[in-house]
């Protein structure tokens, strides 16, 4: 049978406009709203970075919707009309319920007499260090659009009529974007830009200024590296980073009122005739509304302090993960219990030989710091690191150097893999005996960003599954591709370039098995995104087949419900408070569930060119726990939504009690210790 499929980025930007719709929703917090369009804004520029080079480009298989509608085409229609959404949401809503709280957002329009006084101060004193004057208009302008770098068009005119062109960088980087000064208990904010066309008579003095116009340029920020064996791969990296930003534009976005003949001519003098040309808003890169200087706690979420120990621990972390498998949902929980589990490693005088798999290290990393710590204790430490995870290249590089430094054996990317496991493994001798302990995590061993995504991290002592995992890093230290998947017999782990497409394959055939024979079946998936097809026609060929299919996939869904064969499937959405990152599997066979979470989602590059992790969860208490944690997620009526058909965020109808998943998961785990979900 022939599935449709959902185009993979109009897909995304269904998931953008998702994040939208929060800053439009009047329930959620006002500044929590604004940090919503942040958000929003954030994300699109990395699509035009990212995504929209890769949908340009005739080799790409996203060039293409389903329908063989033109992508890029579609998508621009999309984001056009999600741009109206946010300037209304941001004009006719949020500033004016600013203001009502004392707040002026100075938007568009002059700036108040009555800060004037407070302006001349900052900018003579701050701003005008930073100016900087390029005269486009001159003999061979030596001038590169640097990569989401502000600027402002200054249209001049000389004494015989003739047009001059005047870009201004704006220091976004060496100043707040906003400048705030309260008056008469009010708080007036101003954009940064806006500070320098008020003095722009001053910086272009006796000059017939005719008009200003903001601008901003957006590059491929693909590395293009020559993934292979010769060479050194850091210094090739840090190579490409340094060009990164040079890269082809691939968005001019510019100021309404521009007159066409200077636009035209600035799209041939900047070399953008590739790009898109877009029309936007007078401010650009308003992800900086996630710096604005308001710190009302009224205006914010209510704060929900990590919750601490739900479990004891008596002489150590690891005598109680040798006890029985633990458990910790973050950031509900503290993320100490992680740093606590390396900085025991680090300390202990029996652990031996300490391997960890890093993907994307926080820049000040505790953790990294712990692994230093152990080596200088002459402790075994190896650590993956992972070179090519995206943004983070430089960062890893700088850690990896200070870490190899230290004396830990560093293993650095392997070519054309991308290794996103997130695992460690301690070796510890207990009684003249080896304890393998290990942590196998959803998300990025990372304290920073464990503070705002939503993993689960699973602490064991389990022999079986720590020596696959001592197996993984035995064969990730040779640096090369599996020559074929059965190279590791791994019989618990699934292992992406191993067992793992099949063995979930298998799974779901499993339950198509027993709905054909009238026995109980269902599959329960939480995932990031949902994109490769044999899975997702797996899963199609399951819903055909009676079993009950059941998805929480928060961005990408390729998968395409009311279709035949696919009107059973039901797909929810989550965005609230924090970024929903679990992935979590649940498989009903015959009422005796088979529970595994890990590091994949189900995209072509989690299957085919990344090493992924995922792992069973054995211990009954644990799955009871995360079933019940799916279960209200699910059950999510607040900030829940379905996919439906044709790609639209459909609300659930509120006809149950009212459900907001993250705040009575947060209750939940504060209200109950790990072995009270055992009995319910």
């Amino acid at each position: 049978m022939t599935y449709q499929f959902f185009n993979r980025d109009l897909s995304w930007l269904s998931f953008n406009g998702r994040v939208l719709t929060e800053a439009g929703n009047a329930n959620v917090p006002l500044l929590e709203r604004v940090r919503f369009l942040a958000i929003f804004s954030s994300n699109l520029d990395e699509f035009y970075r990212v995504r929209m080079p890769a949908i340009l480009s005739k080799k790409s298989s996203s060039s293409l919707a389903s329908n063989g509608e033109n992508t890029a085409a579609k998508a621009s229609n999309i984001i056009s009309s999600q741009q109206v959404y946010f300037g209304k949401t941001l004009t006719q809503e949020i500033i004016p319920q600013l203001k009502e709280k004392n707040i002026h957002l100075v938007y568009n329009e002059p700036i108040p007499v009555m800060i004037n006084e407070a302006l001349d101060e900052y900018f003579y004193s701050n701003v005008a260090a930073f100016l900087q004057i390029i005269d486009l208009s001159g003999n061979n302008p030596q001038f590169f659009s640097e990569n989401n770098q502000l600027y402002q068009v200054v249209v001049t005119a000389g004494e015989n009529g003739k047009e001059a062109v005047k870009i201004i960088s704006i220091p976004a980087n060496n100043l707040p974007r906003f400048f705030s000064v309260t008056i008469n208990g009010i708080q007036y904010i101003v954009f940064l830009e806006d500070i320098i066309d008020r003095y722009l008579p001053a910086i272009l003095p006796g000059q017939n200024i005719k008009g200003v116009f903001n601008i901003k340029i957006t590059r491929n920020a693909d590395l293009d590296l020559e993934d292979e064996f010769a060479g050194d791969l850091a210094e090739k990296i840090e190579s490409k980073i340094a060009k990164r930003e040079l890269g082809e534009a691939t968005r001019f976005l510019y100021q309404p009122g521009i007159p066409l003949r200077i636009l035209q001519w600035l799209v041939t003098t900047l070399q953008l005739n590739r790009a898109n040309i877009v029309e936007g808003g007078k401010y650009h890169n308003l992800k900086d509304f996630s710096g604005i200087p308001v710190s009302d706690p009224a205006l914010c979420y209510p704060s929900w302090p990590a919750i601490k120990n739900r479990f004891i621990i008596q002489e150590s972390l690891f005598q109680s993960i040798i006890e029985r498998d633990r458990i910790i949902h973050t950031p509900y929980e503290s993320y100490n219990t992680i740093l606590r589990f390396f900085n025991e490693a680090a300390i202990d005088p029996g652990v031996e030989e300490i391997y960890v798999t890093l993907y994307r290290i926080a820049s000040d990393s505790k953790i990294a710091n712990a692994l230093i710590t152990a080596a200088n204790n002459g402790k075994k430490v190896i650590v993956f690191v992972e070179l090519k995870a995206r943004f983070d290249e430089a960062n890893n590089i700088r850690w990896g150097k200070k870490m190899k430094a230290a004396g830990i054996r560093i293993i650095y990317s392997i070519p054309n893999l991308k290794v996103h496991a997130k695992v460690a493994l301690v070796k510890k001798r207990v009684d003249e005996r080896m304890v393998y302990i290990g942590l196998l995590s959803t998300g990025n061993m990372n304290e920073s960003t464990a503070r705002f995504y939503t993993d689960h991290i699973l602490l064991t002592a389990h022999h079986g599954i720590l020596q696959e995992l001592e197996l993984l890093f035995i064969f990730l230290s040779r640096k090369r591709k599996p020559v074929n998947n059965e190279e590791i017999a791994f019989k618990h782990l699934l292992v992406a370039q191993f067992n793992l497409q099949n063995a979930f394959l298998d799974l779901v055939d499993n339950e198509i098995k027993n709905a054909q024979q009238g026995l109980p079946s269902a599959i329960t998936i939480k995932m990031n995104n949902l994109e490769e097809k044999k899975l997702i026609g797996k899963l199609y060929e399951a819903s055909q087949a009676g079993v009950t299919v059941r998805l929480i996939v928060r961005s990408i869904c390729c998968l395409q419900p009311e279709q035949p064969g696919s009107e059973p499937i039901k797909i929810t959405r989550i965005v609230d408070k924090y970024l929903e990152h679990g992935r979590v599997f649940i498989f009903n066979n015959n009422n005796n569930e088979l529970v595994f979470m890990g590091s994949a989602d189900w995209m072509n590059r989690n299957i085919y060119t990344r090493i992924e992790v995922c792992f069973p969860v054995y211990d009954e208490r644990i799955c009871k726990e995360l079933k019940q944690l799916i279960a209200i997620q699910l059950a999510d009526n607040i900030q829940a939504v379905q996919i439906n058909g044709r790609l639209e965020n459909i609300p659930v109808k509120n006809e149950q009690e009212p459900v907001r998943s993250q705040e009575k998961i947060y209750q939940l785990l504060g209200t109950k210790k790990e072995e009270h979900f055992i009995a319910g």
